[in-house]
């Protein structure tokens, strides 16, 4: 009998068994599964306090109070009451609600603050110190969003952020790192050096308190709105302006108001998208992308990938070069939303689209109107009555403008830099601006945050959003289409590599460790000039399976966390 197992044979064999495990599909990644309730945050300490928040009888918004302020504590580069944000929220019942709680230009700002005598732009002044800061919303906005749909008594959402900021919390390696990196900075533009933050190098299970923080969120609780801004807090503030050369007030405190707004809507196939409109981009990027791809059969196989992403590359190269021109404040600028969302707006729009060839970003310009006109953080959670809440906060840069209030122990944002700080100069994301984005007194200037919920067939779908600068809503946009037309799960359509384009510069980012060379080579030949990067944004989303089980997907990029029962 003929030996089959003799030495050649053997090692055919045992390739064959190699090559047949390492053809077996990777396993699927799955999120955090829960029956009633879930909260997904930037921070594991925050996402738990949510959750407690809705088992002890709060509900979505309650929790997203509670996250808000435990964020400022455990995630101070972009958990913040010193900066801003915009919450989509819809209800159980269907109805829908988004909170604009963005900051505003000081009274005393001006059009051309951040411009020197020969007329070149000063963008030190605009990230980082004083003069950067906006007017801060998130406090105004947490009263407004308790005020109108809250259920649990105030004091109870403050006070886990309070035993945090007093007790303190474990630092990871990570935040370790982070914080002994930022210290120099924090040295360099607070007026007085903020020794919580500079006093040691810090290591890994080093716990951190904040007492001066702890003490400013008892006034809040305390005193609601009015803890921050009048009274003690608000003298602070004043006071560190004053020390270091800024022009928030305590008129521009007291006239702060965060606003309700009109959600913006729109339909995607069998899908209703409800999003965030101006003074957010996001949205109208989102419902732009979406409109035109309804057009195309998309597929994530084979070389069909390199199609798609050469489509959504186009897409971005257009919608963008529309942002800087027609997008910012509508109660400063006559934003032209629903021309930039007609159907024959976005076919005219894409009329020039090659599918062979990368079209030149030179030869881009915004469309014709007939008519006039990377550091944030995001948080997703829905509630055991399924009631649903998408919030995006953020101080703008990491740590924002780099100063602590003295005394209040926050950090203020950076989020003047988010204007035109002068017409076609790029800010910190790179993100070129025009006209309708001017500095202007008492304006909110223009984000890319994208708070977005979806509806299927009227049902609660989906909960989504991310950090990152001017790529939140290309990275909003690859996960919604993961899911939607990949067939995905939260998780996994979260875990997956993302690309990203703006316009200018002219080309794509990619995330390292992206495995499809033959991918990258497709977008090449098309004429694309590729530039691999790190992480791109920090997804935290929910995905309501068939079963009405819910999914909760936390971004691995980061250290964020899905809780829930």
């Amino acid at each position: 009998m003929k030996n089959y197992f003799c030495k050649e044979n053997r090692c055919i064999l045992l390739f064959l068994l190699v090559l047949g495990f390492s053809c077996q599909p990777k396993e699927k990644a799955i999120g955090l599964l829960a029956e009633n309730a879930i909260v997904v945050s930037a921070h594991p300490l925050a996402s738990k306090v949510g959750k407690d928040i809705i088992q002890e009888g709060g509900n979505a918004v309650d929790a997203a109070i509670a996250v808000q302020m435990a964020l400022a504590v455990v995630y101070p580069q972009a958990g913040n009451i010193g900066g801003g944000g915009f919450m989509v929220i819809r209800e159980s019942d269907g109805q829908y609600h988004s909170l604009d709680y963005r900051e505003k230009a000081p009274l005393a700002a001006s059009r051309d603050m951040y411009i020197d005598e020969k007329g070149d732009a000063l963008p030190e002044k605009s990230q980082n110190g004083h003069l950067a800061s906006g007017v801060p919303g998130s406090v105004d906005g947490m009263v407004k969003a308790h005020e109108k749909l809250g259920s649990m008594e105030w004091a109870k959402l403050i006070n886990p952020a309070i035993r945090l900021a007093e007790e303190g919390f474990e630092l990871s390696e990570n935040e370790a790192a982070y914080f002994t990196r930022a210290s120099e900075n924090l040295k360099k533009y607070s007026s007085v050096d903020p020794i919580q933050f500079t006093g040691k190098s810090w290591k890994a299970g080093d716990v951190f308190k904040q007492v001066q923080l702890a003490n400013t969120l008892k006034l809040i609780r305390d005193k609601g709105r009015a803890g921050f801004y009048s009274g003690e807090v608000a003298d602070y503030i004043v006071a560190e302006m004053e020390r270091g050369g800024g022009i928030i007030s305590l008129e521009d405190l007291e006239k702060y108001e965060s606003t309700w707004r009109e959600p913006l809507t729109g339909s995607y196939k069998d899908f209703n998208i409800i999003t965030m409109g101006p003074p957010s981009s996001g949205g109208l990027i989102i419902l732009q992308m979406l409109g035109i791809m309804e057009n195309y059969q998309v597929s994530n196989q084979g070389e069909s990938y390199a199609e798609y992403l050469h489509l959504k590359t186009e897409m971005e190269r257009r919608i963008f070069a529309d942002r800087a021109a027609f997008m910012a404040d509508s109660d400063f600028y006559p934003v032209p939303v629903d021309e930039l969302l007609d159907d024959s707006y976005l076919s005219q729009r894409f009329s020039n689209f090659d599918p062979q060839k990368a079209t030149p970003s030179d030869l881009i310009m915004e469309g014709k109107i007939l008519s006039m006109s990377e550091e944030t953080t995001h948080f997703s959670i829905v509630d055991k009555e399924g009631n649903a809440v998408s919030c995006t906060t953020t101080l703008n840069g990491g740590m924002g403008s780099k100063v602590m209030v003295d005394g209040a122990g926050f950090l203020l944002n950076n989020e003047m830099d988010d204007f035109s700080i002068k017409p076609g100069f790029p800010n910190m994301f790179g993100v070129l601006g025009g006209e309708a984005n001017k500095i202007e007194p008492e304006k909110r200037m223009l984000s890319s945050m994208t708070p977005t919920i979806i509806e299927k067939n009227n049902e609660l779908f989906m909960v989504v959003g991310t950090p990152g600068g001017s790529t939140i809503p290309t990275s909003v946009f690859q996960v919604v289409v993961n899911v939607i037309e990949f067939g995905m799960g939260m998780q996994e359509a979260i875990n997956e590599k993302r690309f990203h384009s703006q316009w200018k510069p002219d080309q794509i980012s990619f995330e390292k460790d992206f495995e499809r060379e033959n991918i990258l080579e497709t977008l090449r030949e098309k004429g694309h000039e590729l530039s691999e990067r790190n992480g791109i944004g920090r997804v935290d989303a929910i995905l309501v399976l068939e079963d009405g089980i819910l999914e909760g997907g936390a971004d691995p990029r980061g250290m964020d966390a899905a809780s829930g029962y």
